[in-house]
């Protein structure tokens, strides 16, 4: 008998184990267990050729007569031919030559799928099949593959969906009951069955209600062991120590207000309100801020950088890359004004220093900083990761903020908090407006706050897609577009995927990228060049954007140029930018009011909206043109198009999250980590992570460390463990 930890080598023997490991990484039962089926095939008798109709699902016991490989649009067809001696039967595979070696001539299986007509010929497209192997009972073999519920699982070229059947089968006949993690008086509750009778359904249903039920089972699992790590996370927060941050009367968080040309929206006073109210707490804050492209997060964390300095500890801003925090500390010295100056000439002898460290800075400018933040002249600190070396040692560090989280990962955010005398306060920040379920499902560690409200004098941004294939033209009249802005007094930004031609992929192209420009690439054969900013910027300056002052901005270049090209294109000195996404997020030039993005379809869709979120900030209107090749019809195109028809990042983030595998979104997918979700869909699955919300929180509030159901408890210890859960230490 088998537990879900005993090894595949001792169920499976060496070879059949080791080809498993190779093709999906499972180890143990448990890891065969878990891969679950993608769908059920319902398999009839066994029906002659010559009577198959058009439409029908059928299974044939036949031979293979030929089986041929060809090449066609860049494609490689299969074609194998089959009979049973009443007629013949063409089955067709695009894309899967390794599928040759396998269906040879001469070979007896049975084939299953849906009958169709091609030139009068009768036809099976990708069907499923199972060959049987020389000297086997064919009797015996037709009887397990036809009339039952047949599993359809994910498979891999050297390890096809009916082999993984087998697979599962034998750990299944060998499987001893498995000691559920959920109680018992829950499990009645919630109406499910037990975790070995779920696993036995899933794979092997009696009834399609019995393996949806099973699933359903299932999938709860994964959202309440998920819940239950989050909410142990929440009580662990609340039970650290940390020191009460509050505002102090006719402090600074006043003065700045009197210095700010504006007044905070109802949204900023909000949330500024729950950040007062959790920081004034003798335990840390752990928040999430997240609103829409040019909400004013920034300001909002300031407002809470300066309670904290007002009672004598440090704040730190800790950014993805240099760009971004190069502009966060013009940004923040500039709405600052004399406070950020303190112990200066013009300075404010109440306010505080504020101080930039990055990576490139030489040893003497990092020697001068490093200064001022282990003194604590320096109240707010701004940096990258050049803030979490070993040498930076702070005086009082009272709150961290970490911006565009999803940039970092997990030991960098640590690291930073323990250079903290005591737990610091927490506030996350990210432009990137993530729906409901997902931020409780990802960040459900964390308070929420979210800013909707755009400040007063943001203008809508209008949003066009410029298909070149079907309307070359349009590209014209959009440098001539240019023209006309840059006439005006505005400036532009063109921002390319690549910095060179010769580049394999887009700059700073995350697992998530990746993923969706792979599901492009396959939507078309053909493609105009991609565009790079090396290539773009000299052809423009000579050509359409002659006369105008064009630059080209990228992460290759010294921090020094980069620095320089951002302060020329600030002060008005460039008429045009033509950038990769180092221009994403942080970036604000008031005068900036129109953006093309070429080769639209290579970006995610979150990404576009927050680069298109860089025009239009300074009281006048916003366009951004979206370039693409992709067809017409091709998903690429409803993606682009919908960016262009709303400016609600909420609605776009969900179109997003269909577009990726809950793996990616929910695991450390910077680092290609797979999620241990298997079945959850954030979206799709809605209720059940709300009851599994609910659930896991009344767990922990009665049980903390969940004492009292032991096997629960080495459950969630387990995901904590695994590596694919790092996602959730947003600390």
């Amino acid at each position: 008998m088998s537990t879900l930890q005993t090894p595949l080598k001792k169920e499976l023997g060496d070879r059949t184990a080791t080809a498993l490991t190779k093709a999906f990484g499972m180890e143990t039962v448990g890891d065969l267990l878990r891969h679950y089926p993608r769908r059920y095939v319902m398999r009839g008798e066994l029906s002659n050729i010559s009577e198959l109709a058009e439409g029908e699902e059928a299974t044939v016991l036949a031979k293979i007569a030929s089986a041929h490989l060809r090449r066609a649009s860049g494609r490689t067809i299969l074609e194998v031919v089959v009979t049973d001696g009443s007629a013949k039967l063409y089955l067709t595979f695009f894309n899967q030559p390794w599928r040759e070696k396998e269906l040879s001539t001469g070979r007896t299986g049975m084939f299953a799928g849906k009958v169709g007509l091609f030139n009068g010929k009768r036809q099976l497209s990708h069907p499923d099949y199972q060959l049987i192997p020389d000297g086997d009972d064919v009797d015996q073999a037709v009887s397990g593959f036809a009339g039952k519920f047949l599993s359809v699982y994910p498979s891999a070229a050297k390890f096809p969906s009916w082999k993984i059947t087998q697979c599962v089968e034998i750990v299944l006949d060998g499987l001893e009951e498995i000691p559920d993690y959920l109680p018992a008086k829950l499990l009645g509750e919630l109406g499910y069955p037990s975790l070995t009778e779920a696993l036995r359904e899933i794979h092997s249903p009696t009834s399609l209600e019995s393996s949806a039920l099973a699933r359903q089972r299932l999938t709860f699992d994964e959202a309440l062991l998920l819940q239950l790590l989050l909410a142990q996370r929440r009580f662990e927060y609340q039970s650290m120590p940390a020191i009460s941050r509050t505002i102090k009367s006719g402090g600074l968080v006043s003065k700045f207000a009197e210095l700010l040309p504006f007044t905070f929206t109802e949204g900023q006073l909000a949330v500024s309100a729950e950040i007062e109210s959790d920081m004034a707490q003798t335990h840390p804050m752990h928040r999430l801020l997240q609103g829409e492209v040019g909400s004013g997060k920034t300001v909002v964390a300031l407002r809470a950088a300066l309670s904290v300095v007002d009672s004598g500890g440090q704040a730190a801003f800790l950014a993805p890359t240099e760009v971004l925090a190069q502009q966060h500390f013009k940004t923040i010295t500039k709405l600052l004004g004399p406070l950020a100056a303190a112990g200066t000439l013009g300075g404010d002898s109440s306010g505080t220093q504020v101080v930039l460290l990055t990576g490139s800075m030489n040893a003497a400018q990092k020697r001068e900083a490093n200064a001022m933040i282990a003194s604590g002249d320096a109240g707010i600190v701004i940096g990258t990761h050049a803030l979490l070396s070993e040498g930076v040692v702070f005086h009082d560090l009272g709150l961290v903020i970490v911006d565009e989280q999803h940039r970092f990962g997990v030991e960098q955010r640590d690291a930073l908090r323990t250079k903290a005398k005591v737990p610091p306060h927490v506030l996350v920040m990210t432009a990137t407006p993530i729906p409901r379920t997902v931020a409780m499902t990802i960040f459900g560690d964390l308070e929420i706050s979210t800013l909707r409200q755009l400040p007063t004098g943001r203008i809508p941004i209008t949003t066009h897609v410029i298909p070149v294939l079907e309307k070359p033209k349009y590209l014209d009249r959009a440098w001539e577009r240019i023209r006309e802005e840059v006439a005006q007094g505005h400036q532009a930004y063109i921002v390319a995927p690549r910095i060179s031609a010769s580049e394999s992929e887009p700059e700073g192209m995350t697992d998530l990228d990746r993923a969706i420009a792979k599901i492009m690439d396959g939507e078309k054969e053909e493609k105009i060049p991609l565009n790079s900013v090396e290539d773009l910027a000299p052809a423009l300056a000579l050509g359409a954007l002659k006369g105008l002052r064009v630059a080209p901005l990228h992460g290759r270049q010294s921090s020094e140029l980069k620095d320089a090209t951002m302060q020329a294109f600030t002060e008005g000195k460039i008429d045009v930018l033509v950038a990769t996404t180092v221009i994403e997020v942080g970036v604000d030039v008031p005068n900036a009011s129109m953006m093309v993005i070429m080769d639209g379809d290579r970006f995610g869709v979150s990404q576009l909206h927050q680069l298109r979120g860089r025009v239009g900030r300074g009281g006048i209107a916003g366009l951004c043109l979206l370039v693409s090749s992709a067809a017409e019809d091709s998903d690429a195109m409803v993606r682009l198009n919908a960016v262009a028809s709303t400016l609600d990042g909420f609605e776009l983030s969900r179109i997003d999250l269909d577009q990726r595998s809950e793996g990616d979104v929910l695991g450390k997918a910077q680092s290609g980590v797979r999620s241990h979700l298997r079945l959850l869909k954030v979206l799709r699955d809605e209720p059940l992570i709300e009851k599994a919300r609910l659930v896991g929180s009344k767990l922990v509030e009665d049980d903390p460390t969940l004492s009292r159901t032991p096997e629960l408890a080495a459950a969630v210890a387990a995901l904590r463990a695994d590596e694919a859960s790092s996602f959730v230490d947003k600390g």
